[in-house]
């Protein structure tokens, strides 16, 4: 199967996923990259009026995440470990998040994002360490 059809299927598995019908994101996959676009909205607020930190660490892991999970071909990539730093509160537009792997090895692969607000600005940063698991991709998990 050529990249862009790896690529495509992992499009599509991801939008099939139960809790994005809740965050309602939208992504786009490369070799090594992917973009996460998460629209803001006043029920993804903390009580002091701005996105809760939980939507920042979602939007830059699943750009992460799936940037090295574009170079993984035959099973589900795991997400390790991942920190993040918040910057800057979000209260309207969208979070880009865009992740690129740093470091690829046979059994880890390092990815970073950044997050930015609907004005370009940047407002987080996270490094992901993920590592193939043992889940083949198929069908049953969304992977078609």
């Amino acid at each position: 199967m050529s990249p862009e059809e790896h690529y495509r299927r992992l499009e599509r598995m991801y939008r099939a996923a139960p809790c994005n019908a809740y965050y309602t994101p939208e992504i786009t996959i490369g070799e090594g990259t992917a973009e996460v676009v998460l629209p803001v909205r006043p029920d993804l607020y903390h009580a002091a009026g701005a996105v809760h930190g939980s939507a920042y660490f979602r939007a830059m892991d699943d750009a992460a995440f799936f940037a090295a999970a574009s170079l993984v071909r035959d099973v589900f990539v795991l997400t390790t470990a991942f920190h993040v730093h918040f910057l800057r509160p979000v209260t309207e537009g969208v979070l880009r998040a865009r992740g690129r792997v740093v470091h690829r090895s046979r059994r880890l692969l390092i990815a970073e994002a950044e997050v930015t607000d609907a004005r370009g600005r940047t407002v987080g940063r996270g490094t992901g360490t993920f590592m193939p698991g043992t889940t083949p991709l198929t069908e049953a998990i969304g992977y078609v």
